[in-house]
């Protein structure tokens, strides 16, 4: 976007810090950091002695490795050495500062050649010296224990050429704007690459120029964290983290490997558990708002899709005084002219574009009155908004009764989702990249709700990503058509993604894994699963309960949200009813602009682009003359040919491996777009007598309720399942457990199978196993005269006609006629020379069929 001229390359800033040595003195603390290769260092020095106060000096000047080697040795004493590989920031509660390190790193993703690691644990140092005589603040420790139960070690990630808190599509586009603090209406963009000649002696030189990426804040979960060190230090020393969820997989394609990662982006706004943030605040964020991309590529070319979840954007909550699994919701504020939806959904034009499509998975038809509630304030609140926007940019609005779909007999809801899906991707389409290829873009966004956003909208999403799978591998070249088979290794690979991608993110909200999961919507679970069910839900109603509280706690106090002072007039955490005022800090909007007016002037006219990616705003912006400078090669920084590193330690290698975790051991189609499943599974009745776990999923297999009963809920998905799976099995016979049904035939694997040989072929053999005996003179004693044994030999014989395979004539080792060839032959082996031999191009579709006989004959 913004650039399609090749000729201009923007390459993004690598950091010059990835390692980071800490020498611990009484009086100073040294922070050494350096660059991936330990050639290039820097210096900071942070005063212990000054009291509740951050002191930081950095060294102007970059060492070398013998300066910082002749530093060290200099340091008096015994300094304690603590190595990391980042520095997540600052923090203060009572009594001074704490500096937090990451010591350990794993990693996990690459897109492209830029490296995705997560951190695997970290250090937290005491930077003021306590000099005074007077004891501790009580409450310090407790802070400090209250803030370390933000498990780091879990689900937070970072990168240091990569912005994770940005879309593809955002960090692929072209800078337009260059500052901290921009004014899209008022400030002058950079000139149109399209057409800027940067002063180059030939037309089609290349010119390469480094930029450094402004991070979304709204991802930065240690954004708090790094405010002492901003305007202090270089900014390689801000190590920016994210968390939610980062996984990647991958594909085999008759041996060429295809990348598939999903990275989901938690909100630090309106930011904590189940039952205490629900819906949003007055400034439109929502509560468990999470950006999901699938990234898809192939080595060269990039292809993405992004959606999102969310709670519905209106002020309700519901009471958990009371210990009830399911309390009563109730809409607290009322907001007629949709002023907080407003702000919620501008926001999303701003960054996604249009169309906005919300797929909202609440029930509808309820006897009592719950869920339906906000199901039609969503839906007011889009119709009044769609007013005042232009009819090709209005926002979609897609209601689907899951749990009621799911309850009917024989209602598969993976078909009707899988039919919504596909009229998403056609609306909004998706990011595509490829030297030689037209750019594509993504414009709008689908964001699927339910009442939590966790088990109902992980599925509604996993079919909306399997849908784009399959338009991302057609746009790649690799299907004719974007349909996925269900049961395919491709599909099956998405779905432990997904799967994984909802279970984290359950716990992060909910408290437990995932109740009801892909399989329980496509009724293919074992009923026998059900005992973990219940877990789960005991699990998630168990930690809203009498955890959730200690946990939002932490959030608030982790994000900055609450600030810890020794003011009597502020109180401690523990001791407030509420952190509402925290959340919604409503401020009277002093703007003359009317409520209809709810979208800028500048998001409408990109419309239905999005206005962040037209407009992308970087921090630095400069030309460089050569793409090999370290600072913006990613390739040595992704390849580090300067070191040794062990094939199974690498990300590409790990993740190739991943593609035969999908493959059945026997098959004998080797295709990952089409169905695996044996014959003999329809057989299995009990899952323990297969060794198949009972608790591979969550929930049961079918279910089958009345259609007029729209009062049950998910929960009771799985016992009405488990009660029609019991009375399948009860009524069908238990099939024999054999070895035959179990494993699939020869003939099925190898293409041939045993038989009993026929009477003449015993005959040959017995007449060949009494040859082998007389020629190594074992049928008979060695008494047995020549002649007995040459009569015995030509009985044997009698019948059986041995030639030579080839005739050498009178070749021997000293010369050798060569023997002729065939016309036929010649003619063969000539049109074998002439095939040309590009075996990294990607096969045509008249190919594949081909290579799939070919195959199969092996």
């Amino acid at each position: 976007m913004n650039n399609g001229n090749p000729n201009i390359v923007f390459n993004p800033l690598i950091s010059c810090i990835q390692k980071v040595v800490l020498y611990e003195t009484r009086t100073r603390l040294y922070l050494v950091g350096s660059n991936n290769r330990e050639t290039r260092f820097r210096l900071l020095t942070i005063d212990r002695l000054a009291h509740n106060r951050l002191s930081i000096e950095e060294n102007a000047n970059e060492f070398n490795n013998l300066e910082i080697r002749r530093f060290v040795a200099s340091l008096t004493g015994s300094p304690k050495v603590t190595s990391a590989y980042g520095v997540l920031g600052f923090v203060r509660f009572l009594e001074g500062y704490y500096l937090i390190l990451v010591t350990k790193r794993k990693c996990c993703a690459f897109i492209g050649n830029h490296l995705v690691y997560t951190i695997k644990d970290t250090v937290m140092v005491r930077v003021n010296e306590v000099t005074s005589q007077r004891p501790p603040h009580p409450h310090e420790d407790r802070y400090k224990k209250m803030f370390q139960n933000i498990d780091l070690r879990s689900n937070f990630y970072f990168s240091y050429s990569y912005d994770l808190t940005r879309t593809l599509q955002y960090n692929e586009s072209a800078p337009r704007f260059v500052g901290a603090k921009v004014d899209l209406d008022r400030d002058e963009p950079l000139p149109d690459w399209n057409t800027l000649t940067n002063n180059v002696a030939q037309i089609h030189e290349r010119v390469d120029y480094a930029f450094r990426s402004d991070s979304r804040k709204r991802f930065v979960w240690n954004a708090y964290l790094l405010q002492p060190m901003e305007g202090i230090m270089l900014k390689d020393w801000l190590l920016e983290v994210t968390h939610g969820f980062v996984s990647q997989s991958c594909i085999s394609i008759f041996g060429r490997h295809v990348n598939v990662c999903l990275i989901a982006r938690r909100s630090t706004r309106f930011a904590g558990t189940r039952f205490l943030k629900r819906g949003a605040n007055f400034q439109g964020d929502v509560a468990n708002e999470v950006e999901t991309e699938q990234i898809v590529s192939d080595g060269q070319r990039l292809c993405a899709f992004t959606q999102m979840r969310g709670s519905i954007p209106s002020h309700w909550s519901q009471d958990i005084s009371k210990m009830v699994p399911k309390p009563q919701i109730q809409v607290v504020i009322c907001d007629p002219y949709a002023q907080t939806p407003s702000r919620h959904f501008e926001r999303l034009l701003f960054h996604y574009g249009a169309p906005l499509i919300m797929l909202n998975l609440v029930k509808k038809r309820e006897r009592r009155k719950h869920e339906s509630i906000i199901s039609k304030e969503l839906e007011y609140s889009i119709r009044y908004l769609n007013q005042f926007l232009p009819p090709p940019h209005r926002m979609k609005h897609i209601h689907f009764d899951m749990a009621r779909q799911s309850r009917l007999s024989g209602g598969n809801v993976m078909d009707q989702l899988a039919i919504y899906a596909e009229s998403v991707i056609q609306l909004t389409n998706m990011f595509f990249k490829a030297r030689g290829s037209e750019l594509s873009l993504q414009t709008g966004i689908v964001r699927t709700n339910c009442v939590d956003c966790l088990d109902r909208t992980n599925s509604a999403q996993f079919a909306i990503g399997k849908c784009a799978l399959g338009h991302q591998l057609e746009r790649l070249g690799f299907l004719k058509s974007a349909k996925l088979e269900f049961d395919s290794d491709c599909v099956t690979m998405l779905e432990h993604l997904y799967e994984e991608h909802g279970d984290t993110l359950a716990l992060q909200y909910g408290g437990s894994q995932l109740v009801h999961r892909i399989k329980t919507y496509r009724k293919t679970a074992p009923w026998g699963s059900q005992g973990n069910d219940v877990m789960q839900t005991l699990s998630r109603y168990y930690s809203n309960t009498f955890s959730d509280t200690e946990k939002q706690h932490s959030i608030n106090l982790f994000l900055g949200i609450y600030k810890p002072s020794h003011t009597k007039l502020t109180q401690p955490i523990w001791e407030l009813q509420t952190d509402y005022d925290m959340h919604n800090d409503f401020v009277p909007s002093t703007d003359s602009k009317q409520i209809t007016d709810w979208v800028r002037h500048k998001v409408r006219e990109c419309l239905p682009y999005s206005c962040a990616d037209s407009n992308k705003l970087v921090k630095e912006l400069f030309r460089v003359h050569s793409n090999g400078l370290e600072m913006i090669d990613a390739y040595s920084n992704y390849h580090q040919s300067f070191k040794w590193t062990d094939l199974s330690e690498h990300i590409a290698f790990e993740i190739s491996q991943l593609a035969m975790r999908f493959m059945p051991t026997f098959r004998t189609n080797y295709s990952p777009f089409q169905r695996q499943i044996q014959t003999s599974r329809k057989a299995r009745q009990n899952p323990s007598m297969t060794g198949h776990s009972s608790t591979g999923s969550t929930n049961s297999n079918s279910s089958s309720s009345s259609e007029g009963d729209d009062s049950s809920s998910d929960e009771e998905l799985s016992a009405s399942f488990a009660e029609k799976e019991a009375k399948q099995t009860e009524s069908a016979e238990p099939a024999a457990i054999t070895l035959a049904s179990v494993l699939p035939s020869m003939d099925q694997v190898y293409g041939c199978s045993i038989n009993a040989p026929s009477k003449q072929s015993m005959a040959i053999y017995k007449k060949y196993v009494q040859l082998e005996k007389l020629s190594s003179g074992g049928a008979r004693p060695a008494q047995t005269s020549v002649a007995q044994r040459d009569q015995e030999l030509a009985k044997i014989m009698r019948g059986i006609t041995l030639r030579p395979l080839s005739n050498y004539g009178t070749n021997s080792y000293l010369s050798v006629h060569p023997p002729t060839v065939p016309s036929k032959s010649q003619i063969i082996y000539g049109e074998y020379c002439k095939t040309p031999r590009n075996f990294s191009a990607v096969p045509k579709f008249e190919e594949f069929d081909v290579l799939y006989r070919y195959v199969q004959k092996l």
